[in-house]
């Protein structure tokens, strides 16, 4: 019993971690160009981008275009605003 408990407290743990650092999470569309590539995605944001579709898009579209994707839309707020 003890081998599945540690594991599992551990693991409580490192959820809880990361449930306090995001408040919310989006589902967002973005595109690439050269060749063209669509994404449908999720990302976590900070309580301050959950207020609004605008307000999650200024936080998360400077991040996507670190990585070469351009927003297109905040489809849905998940929790939090």
């Amino acid at each position: 019993m003890k081998r599945i408990t540690l594991p599992l407290l551990a693991l409580v743990a490192v959820l809880a971690a990361g449930a306090a650092d995001a408040a919310c999470r989006v589902e967002y569309k973005a595109k690439r160009d050269n060749p063209l590539k669509l994404d449908f995605g999720t990302a976590e944001l900070p309580d301050s981008a959950c207020a609004s579709k605008e307000a999650a898009a200024a936080a998360l579209a400077p991040r996507l275009a670190k990585q070469g994707w351009t927003l297109l839309a905040i489809v849905s707020i998940l929790g939090g605003g």
